[in-house]
């Protein structure tokens, strides 16, 4: 709501507004896209954004920790996805567009036990894009579906990962000159001004200094 009020203060086109969904509990998923119905008609873009990592390697890792991986990274994005291009088609959208951010984790695997399992959901978010692509073929529509993935972005992400070590997580942005939030925005605008028989798959960008 904040973010929503500087918006409008300071004069963006368009209207952010805010709505409360917990993205592992597919009830309040289903309830978000039927407020969205109601209230704007439906969903001609969909951006899936939300993501984490959990400090838990494969040989010690807790299963509580990788399940909400699973149901963050992999489910949420398959349930937005699904429900958004059933908006899309019930509304004879035929030019929509679903978006997933990836990760660079998605392309290799890192020598850091504490991304491994991470890395395995986002290499299914790499599957998942590929597949939904070859889907909206076979459905003779021409919504596109594109990857974007970042190495490190200057977000709330490492904190998270390294909940019990905010100073490991501040170094993690620290050590090189990160990507921001705005060059994110900026792929994503890059991704949705391509010309309509132009789809990108994929977008790779890290920072310059980043060395994996």
């Amino acid at each position: 709501q904040k973010l929503a009020a500087e918006c409008q203060s300071a004069g963006y086109p368009g209207t952010l507004i805010p709505y409360k969904c917990d993205l592992s509990n597919e009830e309040e998923i289903l309830s978000m896209f039927s407020a969205i119905r109601t209230l704007h008609q439906g969903v001609d873009v969909c951006i899936n954004n939300a993501g984490l990592a959990r400090p838990e390697p494969l040989l010690s890792g807790r299963t509580e920790g990788w399940r909400t991986m699973i149901d963050v990274n992999v489910m949420a994005v398959s349930i937005c996805t699904r429900e958004a291009y059933q908006s899309m088609k019930e509304r004879n959208i035929d030019d929509g567009h679903i978006i997933n951010i990836n990760s660079m984790n998605g392309h290799s695997v890192v020598p850091q036990s504490v991304v491994h399992f991470y890395s395995a959901t986002k290499y299914a978010v790499t599957a998942l894009t590929e597949g939904l692509r070859q889907e909206l073929r076979e459905a003779r529509t021409h919504i596109r579906a594109t990857c974007i993935s970042p190495g490190l972005v200057e977000t709330g992400f490492a904190f998270k990962l390294h909940d019990n070590d905010p100073e490991r997580a501040a170094a993690t942005y620290e050590s090189i000159r990160c990507l921001k939030a705005e060059d994110m925005a900026n792929a994503v605008i890059y991704v949705l001004s391509a010309p309509p028989h132009v789809q990108i798959g994929d977008i790779q960008m890290r920072p310059t200094e980043q060395i994996s």
